[in-house]
């Protein structure tokens, strides 16, 4: 009986720390794609993005959850709602991009070079919040975190799967050429790293995953992102 009793108290301490660790990896997770929005449309001056960061209940969570939160991690448990410059894609951009040229339209060339600034960052943007979580791991494991150990294939094993999925999309309204879209995804795929290995920009990340664990809320709206990183 005592035995048991020992057993299931080391059961739940173990359920408990594996839902702790779970619930840091979702923070720095949504923490890095929301301060990525904010921070990237500030650097290029540019207004505001609406967004939000929302998340499922886990404070009473099971070991199923966490089941569940292995298999479908950011679709079911976390989210940013919003933050895309761009949400209606056209297909194929460098279409738009070739035609523009040839009508040497300033203005034309002007509009089409502001939106392949969007449609680039929506992408950067989305790369950046599982890149967080495997910072946050690495560190936490006291691990080097570095191209070579992280590439785009190893976002899967961090909640990317849907960020990935989203930023496939962009990629096939880019261009029709297979090629052409993993040499772009790569391209956007380093300046994701680069922003993440920016001691500001991680600092800004970890301050804002710090803030979720400790309010605890369901909803962190896009002002509470602003004043915190802002102040």
């Amino acid at each position: 009986m005592v035995s048991d009793m020992k057993r299931n108290k080391t059961f739940n301490t173990l359920s408990q720390e594996k839902l702790l660790d779970h619930k840091q990896c979702i923070a720095f997770h949504e923490a890095g794609h929301a301060a990525a929005i904010y921070l990237n449309n500030k650097a290029r001056h540019l207004p505001p993005v609406f967004f939000q960061i929302m998340f499922k209940d886990l404070n009473n969570g099971s070991e199923e959850d966490i089941i569940v939160y292995q298999v479908t991690h950011d679709d079911c448990i976390a989210r940013v709602q919003g933050g895309r410059s761009i949400e209606s894609l056209p297909s194929p951009i460098d279409t738009l991009v070739h035609e523009t040229a040839d009508n040497n339209n300033d203005a034309m060339t002007h509009l089409t070079k502001d939106y392949m600034l969007d449609f680039e960052m929506d992408i950067i943007n989305l790369l950046i919040g599982p890149l967080a979580e495997a910072k946050h791991i690495a560190n936490t494991d006291d691990e080097l975190f570095n191209h070579q150990l992280v590439n785009l294939k190893a976002l899967k094993n961090y909640g990317g799967n849907s960020d990935l999925e989203l930023a496939n999309k962009y990629l096939q309204s880019f261009s029709a050429c297979k090629q052409q879209q993993a040499e772009k995804l790569d391209e956007l795929f380093a300046v994701a790293f680069n922003f993440i290995t920016d001691r500001a920009n991680w600092t800004a990340i970890t301050k804002l995953a710090n803030y979720i664990l400790d309010s605890n809320k369901n909803i962190i709206s896009c002002e509470e992102v602003v004043t915190l990183l802002d102040h």
